[in-house]
């Protein structure tokens, strides 16, 4: 269900307990029914799902905004900067509520897959201020990999991108995604993230979309453009 774009996976498994889904004219039971989004008959409450369109969508994450699609606590969420009249979207990989910037947004599961993939390397690129004025040896601890007793948390690659006399700003980038992997691998060097901004993420940028702004791209194009030869199945 929520591959065909009708909603969150949380949502699904609520409408399935209800007895609100039937795959092939009975009830569903289970989450972990297996079923061809190409021949299934899915209805809730009576209506078919159809395979929504797929969409691409570039969010401009503002900062204390969460990446749940409803939050029990009444925070704001990245669902509320997006068009009422769009299908269910999901992130492509997340940004903690203190982090901003760029967030993929989509309804095309292998497209989203294609990119988290650890094995495939994709980059994703982050600028943050720290709390103190950086020296050359910073950048070296920063940039060898971190064992914080459960992972190995490491770094394509760390620059300085400006100095001063109490914060820094640098340029990480990381071709994998765990959980709070920056703010963990510079804490384990003694320091304090005071912003995180992510910049770019497989070839795509910020560029100048205002915060909490969204703009529409190309998926297959996004792919092609980091070296995958295929498009997207669909």
């Amino acid at each position: 269900m929520s591959k065909l774009g009708f909603c969150s996976r949380t949502e699904a498994s609520a409408l399935i307990e209800a007895g609100r889904v039937m795959v092939d004219g009975r009830v569903a039971r289970s989450m972990r029914q297996r079923v061809n989004l190409k021949t299934a008959r899915i209805v809730v409450d009576g209506e078919r799902l159809r395979e929504e369109p797929k969409i691409y969508l570039k969010l401009n994450k503002p900062r204390g905004y969460v990446t749940t699609y409803r939050d029990p606590s009444g925070r704001p969420t990245v669902y509320d900067c997006m068009a009422d009249d769009l299908p269910f979207l999901f992130p492509v990989g997340r940004l903690d509520r203190a982090s901003e910037g760029l967030l993929l947004m989509t309804n095309d599961t292998l497209w989203s897959e294609r990119l988290l993939n650890p094995l495939n390397g994709v980059r994703k690129c982050y600028h943050v201020k720290v709390d103190r004025a950086l020296e050359p040896d910073d950048l070296v601890a920063i940039a060898h990999p971190v064992d914080d007793g459960a992972e190995t948390l490491t770094t394509a690659s760390v620059r300085l991108l400006r100095r001063g006399p109490r914060s820094s700003w640098l340029e990480i980038v990381l071709t994998e995604g765990r959980n709070r992997q920056i703010r963990r691998i510079l804490a384990a060097n003694g320091l304090n993230v005071m912003r995180l901004v992510r910049v770019a993420f497989a070839g795509l940028s910020l560029g100048d979309l205002p915060k909490g702004g969204t703009a529409m791209f190309d998926g297959v194009e996004a792919l092609r453009s980091i070296g995958f030869s295929c498009e997207p199945v669909v």
